[in-house]
């Protein structure tokens, strides 16, 4: 069996630095926002060329954190895209905002500028562009769009740490970048956990504030806050594979091109990466004619893969009040219909990835040699 990610393989590398840390944690007593979570915020920061970093409890808080902190709520509009997790759009809504949903680039699934902004009106406060499986969308022509019409740019950058854009890192391009931790990310955690990097000083403060209830002297509460604190269990953990992370994103790339060379001559279109970029493959994402039964061939070959996404969002039951008809975003339901993410993990080995692009040659009735 080749699983679509293994995280046994990476802990049992890191096993005796993990041991460590968690043992420092649990004998200092200091299980909340301890002295493991300031140093991870300063660390994580420093990675994505941020000045500031306020650990939260995961990336969909990081998300909703920064719309309250913004004062984004009832009859603001925030432009995003269709092509991404739920947590993006259900965070807007759950502000009291409304989600304007725009279509994606076909190459990189990442937002469409020009989409943008058409869909901007006087109603908007923000714009959420996804950096969608490892990619960074284009983001100088949005920026250019933000500050045309006065809008935040709030970068989801969940699946993205360490990705670049013309040299500048994810979530440090915009007013604030929101990470994820999740186990499955590139830097996961053991749980959930997450943060929010940014290059302003007030937007620090205010979301520091939030994440404590509102006040940041116990018992005294300035503002309706939320309980969004990083565990220090969580965060001694990530400042562990922090320090592997580079070698591990270079591990992803790695593989990515291997995959490239491998699949080339199939009837598969590989992904595109932006030659401004640097992609850090959160996913290995193809597009693949008969996708399903292809899902379905290689699950019978012991090998996991991944639909991300099979139904965008504004074809989602909860979203069915904008009235978005199928079609209307044709380029976000063709992906949806054609993506399909390959097992994809720094220990993934050649032999692997021999394995499942040989299976799927066979599907079509092809082989590796041509």
């Amino acid at each position: 069996m080749i699983p679509i990610l293994d995280l046994k393989a990476q802990y049992t590398a890191l096993r005796e630095e993990i041991h460590q840390a968690l043992d420092a944690v649990l004998e200092s007593g200091n299980f909340v926002l301890g002295p493991d979570v300031r140093a991870l915020e300063e660390e994580v920061a420093a990675y994505c060329g941020c000045a500031y970093g306020v650990g939260v409890a995961s990336g969909t808080d990081a998300l909703r954190l920064c719309f309250a902190a913004l004062g984004i709520g009832p009859g603001d509009e925030v432009i995003t895209t269709p092509f991404t997790f739920v947590a993006t759009a259900n965070t807007i809504s759950r502000s009291g905002a409304t989600p304007v949903f725009v279509d994606i680039d076909p190459p990189t699934y990442n937002l469409d500028p020009e989409a943008v902004a058409a869909a901007v009106t006087p109603r908007t406060k923000a714009i959420v562009p996804v950096h969608l499986y490892g990619q960074p969308a284009d983001m100088d022509p949005i920026l250019e769009i933000a500050e045309r019409y006065g809008l935040a740019v709030i970068e989801d950058a969940a699946q993205a740490i360490g990705a670049e854009y013309k040299g500048r890192r994810a979530g440090s391009m915009g007013l604030c970048g929101c990470l994820s931790f999740y186990p499955t990310k590139n830097l996961g955690a053991y749980g959930d956990a997450g943060m929010v990097v940014t290059n302003d000083p007030a937007l620090a403060e205010r979301v520091d504030v939030l994440r404590r209830q509102g006040g940041k002297t116990k018992y005294y509460h300035d503002v309706v806050g939320f309980n969004s604190r990083l565990d220090t269990v969580q965060a001694a953990i990530l400042r562990v594979k922090l320090r592997h992370l580079e070698r591990w994103q270079e591990a992803r790339r790695q593989i990515a091109r291997r995959y490239d060379a491998l699949l080339a001559d199939l009837p598969v279109t590989t992904p595109y990466v932006r030659p401004d970029v640097r992609h850090v493959y959160h996913q290995y994402t193809i597009r693949a004619p008969q996708r399903d039964a292809l899902v379905e061939h290689l699950q019978r070959q012991g090998i996991g893969t991944m639909i991300y996404y099979p139904l965008p969002l504004h074809r989602q039951k909860l979203y069915a009040d904008l009235g978005l008809a199928e079609g209307s975003l044709p380029h976000s339901e063709a992906a949806a219909r054609e993506v399909l993410s390959l097992p994809m993990y720094p220990e993934l080995t050649a032999e692997q990835q021999v394995q499942i692009a040989s299976a799927i040659a066979a599907f079509y009735g092809a082989s590796l040699e041509g």
